[in-house]
Order: structure tokens, then C-alpha cells, then sequence
């Protein structure tokens, strides 16, 4: 631990050195003379026209030429020992952020640097965030959103994000022209148009904030995708109200006209943005269905093309956020369809390790930044922000969720109310943007009031908000991972639910996804994903989904199987066997039994098919067992229990090693097929050759075979 801090503080001192070099004045360089003016020197005065060495140097320094790049890594290499450092601090990580770790790096840094040079320390340029640093969190947060839940609320997260960010930016605005108005001489040169753009900014929740805090706190996932969709939504739409209120400044005078092409601009903003990111990203999932003879660039599409969504956006002034969200859930079921396993790896793992950087920069950057010489202070303007930000959040919480209630079969509780309305945290998209304000008398006002909020909603909110989760009791998400089971029966149950939607005539959610479910196998999936890559079945692929989460492993979830157990493990061999059997039985079951699905109602599910048999794995136990002849009894109580049978139904039937050909089944009555198939395995038992039958003193090996059969009612 000591040694990491000593490296920060070595690094720090590096950050330093260049900007105490910069102040130190050159040494005066001797003026050689006689020389000829071939050397460079102006043959009438004897001047320096271009700098020759004088002798062949062994050593030399020249730090201008990596400048740039070299202060860059030096603050990524800063950033990464701090980050390394506070998960090396013993109980620190349980009590305090991460994010505020990071801040109060930045303030030691920024106040060592302001300490040397006397001047304010560099600051983070909004050019540098928002074109840099933002996307690689927003393209993480996009590609590993859970689809499911966030479709599911997606209703009540379009509510929260739209009307709720509308509702705090008019109430927060419109009070502070009040209090403007309230204190004439210290705030009266604020207008009601500079009211409404600080509100918009300082509406900002961030989710680089939130992310942070919440993903330390495994909350449930309704309320973790609540939090976290709304603070990725509400960045779209308090960035499109900034440059609206921005371009209304810039107007002589605001007319209705211009109020409801306002309205309109918005509308285009946000839907321009979310087209463009759904183009990018059915062209990323296009060009990944070529890239199976070069798959070592294949993870660079989904990075560039993702990018290129978010330069598209800021260059026709729609939201970068909406689009590169789009394009990077769009994207993602194809693209991972395309691509290896290797692949898919180095995906993954970039994009945690590029967002981790990016908001490491940008926390101790805040940090740095809040070093400056242009604060300005107002205890009524600063103190009644906070406050507001406080009340508005909190009222437009719990009256939109009143609303949103009555139509939730899930309703939000009022613990996740409070959660919700306490986790709005600001960050680095409020003080980017107030940096972009056009100079003003009152704009440092609005800077120190801006810098006031983000510590107080990371520090005391973000340090406070898990021990109330804790004295809440809000109900905590699970850390196991779903099994093959949990995925099979939520599918039924969602097959189900659309079912009975369609019948009663009510387009709800589970409709519409079962037709866009349709509609992307018949169309989208054919058309983007390589036909080598396409699996057989639907439950194949949550079987091979669930195995390579279990190969990869999640850090956050337990083992499966509990260590007190005293079974053995599994030796390679048997499985493999597990792995080969169960993909060929269920490949076998999905084509040879028609699943449920209401668009395939009408055909005969008791068609004759030819069926092969359903393998069980046999462990090194069933192996070893004796071939006794207590099987007739079994089988003369199946008999009694066929003979009422009239559905499909399993026969287990038992056969000496090697097992039986496979031959056609004709169709016959549920009572002649049993009573055929238990004379069959007699008449095979009784046939058996002496060079079959096991040898004294060993017991011959069974194998135990299921056969699906699809009996006529």
C-alpha cells in the first residue's frame, strides 16, 4: 500500500516538473564567433538565424517532442495507481465511493500544482470529455445493458427520464429567478433565460456517478435499471434543452414561434440520434458477418463503428448519447452471433477496461479542476441550488411514480421512491457544460455553484446512500447465475404471456416482443448473422450461452454448487460425454418434437416421424452395475401403467451393450406400440450369444436408452 502511494506521489512530482521547467528561464546561449555564414549565422551582424549544435552531443533531452503524449499516460498511470490503491485500503472501499477517492486525489493534486506554479492547474476541456472520455462510458453502459429488464421499463423509464428531467429543469429554473428577483442587488443582472440554462446543466444526472455507486451496492434490478436508464436518458435530454436555451440566448428576442420550433428541435434531436446509432449498428452487425476468415479484427468494428454513430451525431447537432446506445444494444445479439469466443473476450474486457480509465480520468480531473481562481461565492444563490435540486427531484419522483403505478403490474415501492430521488447524482456532464457558457458577468457564480453541488451529491449522497439501502432493507438483486432450467421456463412463461395477450385481443409488451421476435428470425437474423453461426435451437443456444458464462466465470456470482457437498468431481472424459449427449438430444428434441408456439397452432403435432433415441449419460457407477434379471418385473409394471397412457410419453427400455440400430417406428395405437416395444427387448435378451454374455465373475454392462414417442390420441 505504502508503495503504491509512493509511486502516486513520484508520478505527481513528474506532473510537476514540466511546469516548474517552464518557468525557470532559459540559460543565454554563447554567441560563437567568426563563423562562416554557412553555419547559419547572418553574415552582416554575426546573429543565430538556425540552431546548429557545436559538437556531436552523446546525450541529449528533448521533452517538447513527447510532451503531449507523455503528461497523458503520466495522468492515466496517476489515475490507475489511485484507482489500484483504494481497492488495496483495507475497510476504505466498504465506507467510502470510489468516485470520491478519486476527487480527493485530484483536489491533493491540483492543490500541490496550484502551490508550485502560483497559477490555476490544467483543466479538463469540454471538448476533450465530451468528444473522448464520455463515449467509451456510454458505448460500456449500452453494450452490456441488460435488454430484458430494460425493455420491460422502458415505459417507466422514458417517464422518468423526459418528464421528470423537464419537470426539474422549468422548477429549479423558475426558482432561481426567483431568488434572483428576491436579491436585486448581489443577483439582479440574471435573466430568466440564464435561470433556465443554469437549471438545464445542473439537471444532469450522471451515470458515471451512478454507476459507480449502485454497481458497489447490488441493489435489485428493477430499481438498478430504473436508476441507471434514467440517469442514461436524462444526459440526452438536458444536453438538447443546454443548446436550446443556449440558442435562445443567442437570439435578439424569444418569440412563440421560436418556443415551438424549440419543441420540435427537440423531438428531431433525440429520434435523429437514435436512427443514426440503429443505422451504425445493423451496419456493424452486417460487416461482422464477413469477418469469419479474419477474426482477429473483428472486435475493431464494433469499437469504430460505435465511435463513428457518436462523431455522426455531434456533427449534425443530434445526441451523441442516444445514438451510440443504439448502435451499441442493436448491435450486440449479431455481432457476438459472428464473432469467436476469443473475440467476444477481447470485447468484453477492452470496453470494461476503456471505461474504467475514462471515468478514473474524469473523477480526478473534477478534482483538479475545482483548484481555480475564478470562483465567485453567494450563500443565497449557492445554498438555494442545493436545495432545489434536492426538492424538485424528490417531488418529481413521487408524483410521477404515483402515476406510473397505475399502470405497473410491479409497482415501484416507496423504498425505491427514496432510493430513486436520493441517488441523483451530479458529475462531470454538469461541469463540462457549464464551462461552455458564454462569458458573462455572473458565469463564476454559476462555475463555484456547479462545483458546490457535484461534492456534495458525491460525497455526503454517494457516502450515505448504502447505509440507508442497509437500514432500508431494500431488497438486494441475485448474485447466482440462472441455470438451464430458470431460462427454459421464463421463455415458456413469456410464450405464454403472448399467447394470452393475442387471445383476449390486448397489445401489451409481450406481443409486441413476441412479433419483433418473429420477425428478427424470419428476416433479421438470416440476414446478419453467417449461416455457419446460426444454432439449431433456441434452447441449444441458452444451454452454449450458460456454459461459456460458466467457463469465462462472473466475478460477482457464487458458485453454482455448494463446497459442502462431498460428491466427486467429474473426471474430463465424462464431461465431455455430458457436453456431446446433451447438445444432440436437444438439437434431436427440437426437431423432432414441434415446440409450443401459437403461430404453429394449425399444423398436426402428431405427425410420424422417424424419432432416434434420447441418450442419457451413463456415470462410472451405472457402468459397473450387474445385468440381473429384476428388470421383468419393471417391465411388466410399465405395461400396467402404458395400458392407460394415450399422450406422449418416455419408455425406458434396457439393452445389453452395444445398443440396439435405430430402426423406422410405425404409427400404432399407445397400447400395441408398448406391448411391441417390451416383446422387442425380450426377444433381444433372450438372443443374446454366448460370445455376448459377460464372463464368469463379471457382470455384464446395461445402457440405458430414452425414446420419445409421439403417441395418437
Amino acid at each position: 500500500m505504502a508503495a503504491l502511494w509512493t509511486l502516486s506521489l513520484l508520478l505527481s512530482a513528474c506532473l510537476l516538473w514540466p511546469a516548474c521547467s517552464a518557468l525557470t528561464p532559459p540559460a543565454e546561449l554563447p554567441q560563437p564567433r567568426n563563423l562562416p555564414p554557412s553555419l547559419g549565422f547572418n553574415s552582416s551582424d554575426g546573429s543565430l538565424s538556425v540552431d546548429l549544435p557545436l559538437a556531436l552531443r552523446v546525450f541529449s533531452v528533448d521533452y517538447h517532442h513527447v510532451q503531449a503524449p507523455f503528461e497523458i499516460v503520466l495522468w492515466i498511470m496517476l489515475a490507475s495507481l489511485a484507482k489500484l490503491g483504494f481497492h488495496w485500503s483495507g475497510r476504505v472501499p466498504a465506507v467510502v465511493p470510489e468516485s470520491c477517492l478519486l476527487i480527493m486525489v485530484g483536489l491533493l493534486v491540483g492543490g500541490v500544482i496550484y502551490g508550485v506554479r502560483h497559477s490555476a492547474p490544467p483543466t479538463l476541456s469540454a471538448k476533450a470529455f465530451f468528444l473522448f472520455l464520455l463515449p467509451p462510458i456510454v458505448l460500456d453502459a449500452g453494450y452490456f445493458l441488460p435488454g430484458k429488464l430494460f425493455f420491460e421499463n422502458l415505459g417507466t423509464i422514458l417517464w422518468y427520464a423526459v418528464l421528470g428531467t423537464l419537470w426539474n429543469v422549468l422548477g429549479i429554473g423558475l426558482s432561481l429567478y426567483g431568488v434572483c428577483l428576491l436579491a436585486p442587488g448581489s443577483l439582479g443582472d440574471i435573466s430568466l433565460l440564464h435561470c433556465l440554462l443554469f437549471g438545464s446543466l445542473i439537471a444532469a444526472v450522471d451515470p458515471v456517478a451512478v454507476l459507480s455507486v449502485f454497481q458497489e451496492m447490488h441493489v435489485n434490478d428493477q430499481l438498478h435499471i430504473l436508476v441507471f436508464g434514467e440517469s442514461l436518458l436524462n444526459d440526452a435530454v438536458t444536453v438538447v434543452l443546454y443548446k436550446l436555451f443556449e440558442s435562445f440566448l443567442r437570439l435578439p428576442s424569444v418569440s412563440g414561434l421560436d418556443v415551438l420550433l424549440g419543441g420540435c428541435r427537440v423531438f428531431v434531436v433525440g429520434l435523429g440520434g437514435l436512427f443514426v446509432g440503429f443505422f451504425f449498428g445493423l451496419l456493424a452487425a452486417l460487416t461482422s458477418r464477413f469477418t469469419y476468415r479474419a477474426q482477429v479484427i473483428a472486435p475493431l468494428f464494433v469499437f469504430l463503428y460505435s465511435y463513428l454513430s457518436y462523431l455522426t451525431s455531434e456533427m449534425l447537432h443530434l445526441s451523441g448519447i442516444m445514438a451510440i446506445v443504439t448502435c451499441a444494444v442493436t448491435m450486440k445479439q449479431y455481432v457476438e452471433a459472428n464473432v469467436s469466443e476469443r473475440s467476444k473476450t477481447s470485447i468484453q474486457y477492452f470496453l470494461k477496461m476503456w471505461s474504467s480509465v475514462s471515468e478514473t480520468l474524469i473523477f480526478i480531473f473534477l478534482g483538479v479542476s475545482t483548484i481555480q481562481d475564478v470562483h465567485m461565492w453567494s450563500w443565497s444563490f449557492v445554498c438555494s441550488t442545493l436545495l432545489l435540486c434536492l426538492v424538485w427531484r424528490a417531488t418529481g419522483v413521487l408524483l410521477l411514480t404515483a402515476v406510473v403505478n397505475k399502470l405497473r403490474r410491479n409497482t415501484v415501492t416507496f423504498r425505491d421512491q427514496f432510493i430513486i430521488a436520493y441517488g441523483g447524482l451530479r458529475g462531470a456532464i454538469c461541469f463540462s457544460l457549464v464551462f461552455l457558457i458564454d462569458d458573462f458577468p455572473k458565469k463564476r457564480l454559476f462555475i463555484t455553484t456547479t462545483i458546490v453541488v457535484i461534492l456534495f451529491t458525491v460525497f455526503v449522497q454517494g457516502m450515505t446512500i448504502k447505509p440507508l439501502v442497509e437500514l432500508l432493507d431494500v431488497k438486494r438483486k441475485k448474485r447466482a447465475l440462472p441455470t438451464v432450467s430458470e431460462e427454459i421456463h421464463s421463455r415458456l412463461i413469456d410464450h405464454l404471456l403472448a399467447g394470452i395477450e393475442d387471445v383476449v385481443g390486448y397489445w401489451g409488451q409481450h406481443y409486441w416482443k413476441d412479433k419483433f421476435e418473429q420477425f428478427n428470425k424470419k428476416y433479421l437474423r438470416r440476414f446478419l448473422i453467417h449461416e455457419d453461426h446460426q444454432a439449431p435451437s433456441s434452447i441449444l443456444r441458452v444451454y452454449q450461452e450458460l456454459e461459456r458464462r460458466d467457463q469465462r466465470g462472473d466475478e460477482e456470482a457464487p458458485p453454482l454448487v455448494d463446497p459442502r457437498s462431498q460428491s466427486r468431481p467429474l473426471l474430463p472424459e465424462e464431461m465431455d460425454s455430458i457436453r456431446r449427449i446433451l447438445s444432440r438430444n436437444l438439437q434431436n428434441f427440437n426437431n423432432k418434437t414441434p415446440a409450443y408456439s401459437r403461430h404453429t397452432l394449425h399444423q398436426d403435432a402428431t405427425m410420424d416421424r422417424t424419432r432416434k433415441p434420447l441418450y442419457r449419460h451413463q456415470s462410472l457407477g451405472e457402468r459397473s452395475m450387474s445385468n440381473t434379471q429384476g428388470g421383468d418385473g419393471e417391465f411388466s409394471g410399465s405395461r400396467r401403467v402404458r395400458a392407460g397412457l394415450s399422450r406422449s410419453h418416455t419408455v425406458c427400455s434396457m439393452s445389453p451393450r452395444p445398443a440396439p440400430q435405430e430402426s423406422p417406428v410405425p404409427a400404432a395405437t399407445s397400447q400395441t406400440r408398448g406391448l411391441v416395444d417390451l416383446e422387442s427387448s425380450a426377444a433381444r435378451k433372450e438372443q443374446v450369444s454366448p460370445q455376448q454374455q459377460a464372463p464368469a465373475g463379471r457382470t455384464p454392462k446395461k445402457q440405458l436408452s430414452f425414446v420419445l414417442e409421439n403417441e395418437k390420441q
